[in-house]
């Protein structure tokens, strides 16, 4: 299976917990390559606290400059609209038509699926990464999907991929603590964000006043 990660968000900022988690899951997929797709106006954010698309994907090519496996995609933010996976996915399945698919999430993202616009499209169209997270148990997987999908949940670790009988895999990653909403909030009241997010990140973030007031 010639594997395509789909790593979506809003990325707000990009942080060293999303990196560790691509990298983690690169080793364990044996992926060649993660698309990162920075959301334009995603639709389960309040968007005050939302920078603007331009300086997120700026952060986003900071981030991932010289890493082969990791691309920065203007998709979302070019079609300049409320970012819904469903119509990501399918513009990704045109422009990368030999490849499978695989969303990227958290699994605290994840329980909100029923959310999604069309949401059983998008499981049925794609496969699922679901990440760990602290906090979180990837079982709680099981509570959010209906009864067809969980027959199709299985842990990455349990010899079942490639196979297309599962398109749900529930990943143990070495997840960091961090939360983009934290790195705002240290922004805001003049904290240290060092250590949470790449040094070119954060002298970006201070450089363009950034969340100062998020």
């Amino acid at each position: 299976m010639n594997k395509l990660g789909l790593f979506g968000g809003t990325f707000n900022p990009i942080h060293n917990g999303h990196l560790r988690a691509a990298e983690e899951i690169t080793r364990q997929a044996r992926l060649e390559k993660i698309l990162f797709i920075p959301s334009y106006i995603p639709p389960h954010k309040e968007q005050r606290c939302v920078a603007p698309a331009g300086h997120r994907l700026a952060m986003l090519r900071l981030a991932l400059a010289g890493q082969k496996q990791f691309i920065p995609s203007a998709i979302e933010i070019e079609d300049r609209q409320t970012s819904y996976s469903i119509y990501t996915l399918r513009k990704i399945k045109k422009l990368y038509p030999e490849k499978e698919p695989f969303f990227i999430i958290g699994i605290d993202a994840f329980l909100e699926i029923r959310t999604w616009k069309d949401y059983e499209r998008v499981l049925e169209e794609s496969n699922f990464f679901v990440l760990s997270r602290p906090g979180f148990a990837l079982q709680e997987v099981q509570k959010v999907l209906p009864g067809k999908w969980q027959a199709k949940t299985t842990w990455l670790n349990e010899g079942h991929f490639p196979s297309p009988r599962y398109s749900i895999f529930l990943v143990e990653i070495n997840a960091l603590p961090i939360s983009a909403s934290e790195i705002r909030e240290r922004v805001r009241q003049g904290k240290s964000i060092t250590g949470l997010v790449p040094k070119e990140i954060e002298n970006y973030i201070y450089q363009h006043h950034l969340y100062q007031d998020a």
